[in-house]
Formats: structure tokens, sequence, C-alpha cells
């Protein structure tokens, strides 16, 4: 009896195991091609998912950074211009929407032509949900240069000369350079220039493309609009306080914020392995920015100085903006630390010497210390077989003079030089256009009232009473 039951025993476990084989041949053999062509395309679906879904949550926090220079600006200024700042900044958005759907995406990143100007996609036709995508994540970075404008101009210029301006920074301005950067097909990334050179320019998130160019064309604005009345006294420059430093900070500290979708997203693949060091670079290079401004004024002046200091965490953003993807961290902390002697420096030279009138700083904020961050990648590159970078999407600048390098030192000189002739050209024309037909600057006396009233028929804060200047 106990041989039978052991026989039976064997027997159901043989039968057991038969059919676990079975399974197991029936699961594995007949469909392990198809298993692994299937796992493969869920996976890609996957990634490719979560790259829209990184773009769309970066583009979101980059918009929010409209939050923030419209703050920095209503900080920096006065109370009788704030509505009128905020209505800029408002309508910058707004308008921006559109004009790059209507043409700026086309002519930034349409069919190619000569280099030069993209030529197709106008009013995002043909469209599909990769370009949607796309476009929404560009559509936040263009606005910004001619908000970058509306702080430089502020307090003096014209409501509706404004939104002009902002309809051609948007729709011409911006969107022509953006395609010789970043289209992939544009003069200084292929072509006759990067052949004679032997590499391509580099700017990683948009130092030159989005930065410089909102800051030498703000430069030309403030050259032709001239400085606010009572700046400059026996030519000496006037503090003229802003009416709220904790508007001012509060605003500074969204826009750097703002730069993790700004920088982040950048990647451009919500599956890069970089976007750690990208974030990293970003806010060490803040960090030293800001505190190398806090120790130069205090030496200056035995006093540290707020706004200028806030200036300073801005700096080291927009200096690491070209080179985040492409420097160790050591390098990122040494491009702030310079970033923040640039702004300090450049703000003291405009006033001081050039006479310009620039209430938030953005000429020196955005236009020099983007010129330094570009100039820093043909520097600080680590290029290929250098420091901890191996992945080949971070190598794409060739390696820096400290390493070696001189060919992306070279491009990024000229790729600079063509940004600010571009930008400051482009729009000294067009601001001299605006000043011909309608009048770049508002009349006297309703600058003195302030533009909230004049421009707006409102305050923004209409329970406070003003003293007469």
């Amino acid at each position: 009896m106990v041989t039978e039951n052991k026989e039976n025993t064997l027997r159901n476990s043989g039968h057991l195991l038969l059919l676990l084989g079975i399974i197991l041949m029936t699961l594995i053999l007949p469909v392990s091609a198809a298993t692994v062509e299937e796992n493969a395309e869920a996976i890609g679906n996957l990634q490719t998912a979560l790259t829209v879904v990184w773009l769309i949550l970066c583009g979101g926090i980059v918009f929010l950074m409209h939050a923030g220079f419209s703050l920095v600006e209503i900080g920096l200024t006065r109370v009788k211009n704030t509505a009128n700042i905020l209505m800029k900044n408002f309508m910058t958005v707004c308008l921006g929407i559109v004009v790059y759907w209507l043409i700026g995406w086309a002519l930034m990143y349409g069919a190619d032509y000569a280099g030069i100007i993209g030529s197709s996609q106008f009013f995002m036709s043909g469209a599909d949900n990769a370009v949607w995508t796309s476009w929404w994540f560009q559509m936040v970075f263009a606005a910004t240069g001619a908000t970058i404008v509306s702080g430089a101009m502020a307090e003096r210029t014209s409501f509706k000369a404004y939104l002009i301006y902002t309809v051609l920074m948007v729709g011409l301005i911006y969107p022509v350079f953006g395609h010789w950067v970043w289209s992939g097909a544009g003069i200084l990334t292929t072509g006759p220039i990067v052949d004679a050179i032997g590499v391509g320019y580099h700017d990683f998130a948009g130092s030159s493309v989005v930065h410089m160019i909102g800051g030498f064309s703000a430069l030309a604005g403030v050259l032709l609009v001239g400085p606010r009345i009572g700046k400059f006294r026996n030519g000496k420059a006037v503090v003229i306080p802003g009416h709220s430093l904790p508007l001012a900070f509060l605003g500074t500290l969204i826009l750097a914020f703002g730069w993790v979708g700004f920088n982040g997203g950048s990647t451009l693949n919500g599956n890069d392995p970089y976007i750690g060091l990208v974030i990293a670079n970003t806010f060490v290079a803040a960090g030293a920015a800001a505190i190398m401004v806090l120790l130069i004024t205090w030496m200056k002046t035995g006093k540290p100085d707020p706004s200028l200091t806030a200036n300073g965490m801005l700096a080291g953003l927009v200096a690491i903006t070209a080179p985040c993807g492409s420097v160790e961290s050591w390098a990122a902390v040494v491009i702030g630390l310079i970033a923040g002697i640039v702004v300090y420096l450049g703000v003291m030279f405009n006033e001081n010497k050039l006479k310009l009138d620039d209430p938030v700083g953005a000429i020196a904020l955005h236009g020099y210390c983007g010129a330094w961050g570009v100039i820093s990648v043909g520097i600080f590159a680590v290029g290929q077989g250098n420091g901890i970078l191996a992945d080949a999407a971070y190598t794409a600048a060739g390696a820096g003079l400290i390493y070696g390098g001189t060919q992306q030192f070279i491009i990024q000189v000229l790729g600079t030089l063509m940004c600010i002739i571009w930008a400051f050209g482009i729009s000294f024309i067009i601001f001299k256009v605006l000043d011909a037909v309608m009048g770049l600057r508002v009349p006297e006396e309703d600058e003195i009232a302030g533009l909230d009233i004049k421009e707006h028929g409102m305050s923004a804060y209409p329970e406070f009473v003003l003293a007469k200047e």
C-alpha cells in the first residue's frame, strides 16, 4: 500500500511537472519574439510619453516665470506705474502665444531656407502631437525676450509702441536667431561657418537665444527712449527706489524656480540621464553669483545691497543657461562667480559711464551675463573624453580652452557677436521707426503723473495717496 501511494505521488508529481513545462513552453517558445517586440514597443511608448509630460510640465514652469518677471519689474519701479507694467507683461504673454502660433514657430523651426530662416508650418499647419508639444515648450521661451525689454524701458515707454515691438520680437527677432542656433539647420550649427571652424555653436538653453536677444534689444530701446525724468542730475546717476523689495525678491525666487523648467526642460528628453547635472549646475552657479554680488556691495559700500544681490542670483542663472549641460560643477561655480562680477560692473558702467537708465538692470543681467555664459562654453566645456561627462549628448560642445580646445571658443565668440549685431541692430531700426510714427516715449506730464492713470485710467493701488513729485 505504501509503495502504491509513493508511485501515485511520483506519477502525480510527474504530471504536474509536465503540465508546468507545457505551460512554460506555451508561454515562452511560440511567442518569445513577439513578446520582446511588444515589450520594446511598450517601453518606447512609455519613454515618449514621459518626454511629452516632461516638456509640458517644464513649459508650465517656464510659463510661471512671467509672473516672476512681473513681480521683479513692479518691485523695482514706482507705485504709479504698477498697473502699466502688469499690463505690459500680461499682454506680452497673450500676444506671444498668438504670434508664435501664427509665424514665430514657422520662422524658427519650419523647413530651412539657406540656413537663415524657416519657411513652413505657418499657423502650425500640418502639426502632430510631437510638434504641438515642442511648440508649447518653445512658445513659453519666445515672449521672454520682450519681457526683458519691458523692464529696461519701464516707466516712460508708450504702451502702444511696446505692444507693436512685442509682436515683432516674438514674430521676427527671436525666431530668426533661434533658427540659426536651435533648428538644426541654421548657419551657426551647420554649413560654411561651421565647416570652416570645425565645430558648431553651442547654447544649451538660451543664454544668447533668449537672454542676449532680450538684453541687447533692450539696449537699443533704452538708448532711444532716454532716461526717466530725474534719473541724472548734474551728470550723476540718482537712485530712484522701487516701491516693494518684497515683491522683487518674491519675483526673483519665482524666476529661479522657473529655471528648473528653463534649463531642465531643455534636455528635451524626460529620459535624459543628465537632467540632474543640468539642474545642479544651474543652481550652484546661481548661488555663487548671488554671494559674489553680496560681497562686492558689502565691501564697496559697507552694506550688502538687497536688489543687486537678487540680481546677482539671476545673473548666475542667465550665465549658466548656455553651458549647464557641458561643464562640470566646479566650473559652474566659477561661471556663477564671474557672472556676479559682470552684473555688478555692468550696472555701474551703464549708469555712470553710458548714462543709461535701466530700472531693473536688464541690459547687464541678460545682455552682458548672457554673453559671458555663451563664451564660457568655449572656456569650460569638457568635450569628449574629459571630466565626468561621458554621454555624447553632453559632449556636443567641443573641448574648451582649459581642456586644450580652441575651435569651440572661436565659434562661441563669433556667435556672440552675431547675436549682438542682430538683436541691437534690428531693434534699433524698429524702435526708431516706432518713434517716428507714433512716438516711443510718453509725454512728460504723463510720465510725471504715472502711466497707470494716463495709459490705463486706473491705479494698481487705488487706496494709496501718492505724493506729488
